[in-house]
Parts: structure tokens; C-alpha cells; sequence
């Protein structure tokens, strides 16, 4: 019979014995005792900001138990840089939560269909001497041979390439709240 090594009596498993937790992988919840190690801030911190912070939403489960989401843990590693770092206030920091465009983006999609016209009659469409050209092209194939110039041509693709980029930038808004569940 092999002797018990004197380290796992009263002082707990040998470091041979050990076994590192994996770590979690990117997108995963973390319970409040790994974002406050992570952040390096007391777990009562973060309930606290969660009472001045309103963007700050955990879920919570059975026993009130908090698991937070990746974007939470990088708003919050957000709000202790600006708390303890570059020295702002509570006031201070909700201000500039409210003005983000990101925090602007949620509280526009929350007033609802307002919002969806307010965006779509900021998106430019395309000039009337393109849409004219483009019907006249379809009515009369022969017409339209020669086609429109380059320089029409290169109007039209930049109007469009920039129409591409607003609503590729709207889309990833909509994923962005979509997935953070608000």
C-alpha cells in the first residue's frame, strides 16, 4: 500500500495533482467572481454599477445568481476605465454612455418604427438623372447601346457603393441588438 503524501493531509491536493480549469472560450458567461477578478474590482462594485448603469443588464438566474454577457464585461471594462483611469465621475461616464452612438442606436430601436423611418429617410437614393437613364435603357435596348457614360457610370457605382456602406453599417447596428437581446 502506498503511504498518503503528506501535502493532501489537512493542506490539500499536491500541485501534481491539480487539475487547471480550462478556460472558457471568448463568448461565453462569466459569474460576477470572474468579472470582478478579471476586472480587478470587489463583485460589490459591479452591483452598484449596475444601479447606476443601465446598459449593465446580467442575466440573472435561480438564487439571483448573475452571468454576464461578453458585451456587458466590455462595457464594464469600459466604465472602470473611465471611472479609475482617465478619472471621470458616475455622472460623468452615464453622460457619455448616453451620447455613443451605440447607446443612441438602442434607444432608437426601443422608440420603434419611429426610428426605421427616421433611418431610412436619411439614406440618399440614387439621383433622378440615373434612374431616368435606367429607364430609358430598359424601355429601349437599342437605345441604350452606347450606354451612359463613364463618368455616369462611376457616379452611379459611388452613389451605390455608399448606399452598400449604410446599410451594411445599419445591419450590423440591428445584429448588434439583436444578439445582445435588447
Amino acid at each position: 500500500m502506498s503511504e498518503i503524501p503528506p501535502a493532501i493531509i489537512g493542506m490539500g491536493m499536491p500541485e501534481e495533482f491539480e487539475r487547471a480549469r480550462p478556460s472558457k472560450s471568448a463568448s461565453a458567461f462569466r459569474t460576477i467572481s470572474e468579472v470582478a477578478d478579471q476586472l480587478d474590482v470587489p463583485q460589490h462594485v459591479l452591483r452598484f454599477w449596475e444601479t447606476r448603469f443601465t446598459q449593465i443588464r446580467p442575466l440573472k438566474r435561480a438564487g439571483g445568481r448573475r452571468y454576464y454577457r461578453p458585451e456587458d464585461v466590455d462595457l464594464l471594462r469600459r466604465i472602470r476605465g473611465l471611472l479609475y483611469q482617465q478619472g471621470y465621475t458616475i455622472k460623468g461616464v452615464q453622460k457619455l454612455l448616453r451620447d455613443t452612438p451605440r447607446e443612441r442606436a438602442e434607444s432608437a430601436a426601443a422608440a420603434g418604427a419611429a426610428a426605421t423611418t427616421a433611418v431610412a429617410a436619411e439614406v440618399p437614393s440614387p439621383s433622378a438623372e440615373v434612374l431616368a437613364e435606367a429607364d430609358a435603357t430598359s424601355a429601349n435596348p437599342d437605345k441604350g447601346r452606347g450606354g451612359p457614360s463613364a463618368s455616369d457610370l462611376d457616379e452611379a457605382r459611388s452613389a451605390l457603393d455608399e448606399l452598400v456602406r449604410e446599410l451594411e453599417a445599419i445591419r450590423s447596428e440591428l445584429l448588434l441588438l439583436k444578439s445582445s437581446g435588447r
